[in-house]
C-alpha cells in the first residue's frame, strides 16, 4: 500500500486557537477529509468544539467536511461568531 499522508496547513480561529495553542499547525495526516482531520486534531491536540457546528474552508474557499484533501491545502476550520 502506498504512504497516504499528506502535509497541509491548519489555521486556527478563536476558541479553536485557545484550545490548540497555535494559529497555524503544518502537519503530516493520513486524513482524507476535513472531517477526519478535524477528529484527528481533537486527538491529538485537544480540540473540544463540536465538529458539526463548524464551517470548513480549504484553499480560502468554503467547502465540505467530506471534500478530499490533498498535499499542501490551506485548511480553515471555523467556528460559529457571536454577535453582541
Amino acid at each position: 500500500m502506498a504512504d497516504s499522508t499528506r502535509q497541509v496547513q491548519v489555521k486556527f480561529f478563536a476558541v479553536l486557537r485557545e484550545q490548540a495553542g497555535v494559529s497555524t499547525l503544518d502537519c503530516a495526516t493520513a486524513a482524507r477529509t476535513p472531517a477526519e482531520l478535524y477528529r484527528e486534531l481533537q486527538a491529538g491536540r485537544g480540540l473540544q468544539f463540536p465538529a458539526d457546528l463548524l464551517r470548513v474552508a480549504i484553499n480560502e474557499r468554503y467547502a465540505t467536511m467530506e471534500t478530499p484533501l490533498s498535499t499542501g491545502d490551506r485548511v480553515v476550520f471555523i467556528p460559529p461568531v457571536a454577535g453582541g
